[in-house]
């Protein structure tokens, strides 16, 4: 029996930031913002949320629609670049949330955006080599911007949630492979509240080298192409680059139009190409086939190929991530302020 995901689940936060409210605080023209970055809006988090909520909501989903008691589940990761604590695990507080029991291996990824399909791998590998049962990956952010940063239009809040095993599996891991260098285009030292970045440099030399690159290697390894897919989903940084890598790759707006979620919700980093995926998990049937490529910043990309199984029939899949992207609530700059805590209080 072949490795796949068994189920998934998926949260937003409901606040939505357009980028109309970004501009006009900052003096800057919305309509060039929205055409340079191709992004309309970004959600934003909770005063109460944050990574381990997130991480929280979306397990508590994808453990609610498999049916699978959590005490079945092996290993939690939860890949992000906002655990909340520097040092304590967001994978406990997942475990325990959901009631997994405590005989579950544990730990916390980071590699910028792609920490949650690494944790994909990390469960394929465990439950192929019968170490554990189903394995739990997370890829989830509350992602960072300083005020007038070219980020602030795009960094938002959300993450996705899979279990991996080997029965009752939707969607089968074919192959997966990764393409990793040290490319230091983006980061954030210990202690600083905001990521610096490396403007152009992220692109070409980054962005698209890898993901490019890992979707054309995996390609070249099962004798693949672009018509041979249904849907791809590449990581969203903003919503111009996923579209040039796939017609880069020879991919049409069609197969990525379905995951294609950062326009309305903004880059969701650890959370982004995931939660991309599981739009993608939300509509497709039995037989298709889809590529799924993530990008993290240092750099490196994940690249997967799913065969979707009769079992996607009976699959609960409502609330989709369309429909919770939808269900948004506008706020102000300020209130955005205040949510984020960026404003200092004295004392």
């Amino acid at each position: 029996m072949k490795v796949g995901i068994v189920s998934y689940g998926t949260y937003i936060p409901r606040f939505r930031l357009s980028v109309e409210e970004i501009a006009r605080v900052w003096g800057e023209n919305p309509e060039n913002i929205k055409s340079g970055l191709g992004v309309l809006r970004k959600s934003v988090s909770d005063l109460d949320e944050d990574t381990a909520t997130i991480s929280v909501e979306a397990a508590r989903e994808a453990v609610e629609r498999s049916g699978i008691d959590p005490e079945r589940i092996g290993a939690i990761f939860v890949g992000s670049e906002s655990h909340p604590y520097a040092v304590k695990p967001t994978a406990t507080i997942v475990g325990d949330a959901i009631g997994c029991g405590n005989n579950f291996h544990a730990a916390d990824f980071e590699f910028a955006c792609k920490a949650g399909t690494a944790g994909i791998q990390a469960c394929m590998g465990m439950v192929k080599a019968g170490m554990i049962e189903f394995g739990l990956a997370i890829g989830a952010d509350t992602s960072q911007s300083a005020p007038g940063d070219p980020l602030e239009y795009s960094a938002s809040a959300g993450g996705a949630a899979f279990l991996v095993g080997k029965k009752g599996v939707i969607a089968e891991i074919e192959e997966t492979l990764s393409f990793t260098s040290d490319t230091p285009d983006f980061w954030r030292r210990e202690g600083q509240p905001y990521p610096s970045h490396g403007g152009r440099f992220t692109g070409i030399p980054a962005y698209f080298r890898h993901v490019v690159t890992a979707a054309e290697q995996i390609m070249e390894k099962t004798g693949y192409k672009p018509s041979d897919f249904d849907y791809a989903v590449f990581h969203q940084p903003n919503g111009k680059f996923p579209v040039r890598a796939a017609r880069m790759l020879g991919f049409s707006n069609d197969q990525i139009a379905q995951g294609l979620v950062v326009r309305e919700i903004g880059n969701t980093y650890s959370g982004s190409s995931v939660l991309g995926f599981s739009a993608v998990l939300d509509i497709a049937k039995p037989g298709n086939k889809i590529l799924l490529v993530s990008f993290g910043s240092g750099a490196g990309s994940d690249a997967f190929i799913f065969n979707v199984t009769d079992s996607i029939e009976s699959f609960p899949r409502h609330p989709s991530v369309w429909e919770k992207i939808r269900s948004g609530i506008a706020v102000d700059y300020s209130t955005y302020l205040k949510l984020r805590k960026k404003i200092k209080l004295k004392g």
